[in-house]
């Protein structure tokens, strides 16, 4: 997006920032849900 930007293409290096934004946010997500997961699973296991 640093290439976007210098070319001209502030639209394009725009909307690349407000997409990795929001895969970032989903990840992290998904990350906290598995992390709760995993530890009622293996606290229901012991």
């Amino acid at each position: 997006s640093l290439v976007a930007g210098v070319l001209g293409f502030t639209g394009i290096a725009a909307g690349a920032a407000s997409i990795a934004k929001v895969l970032f946010f989903i990840f992290v997500v998904l990350f906290v849900l598995f992390l709760v997961l995993g530890v009622t699973v293996f606290k229901a296991v012991d």
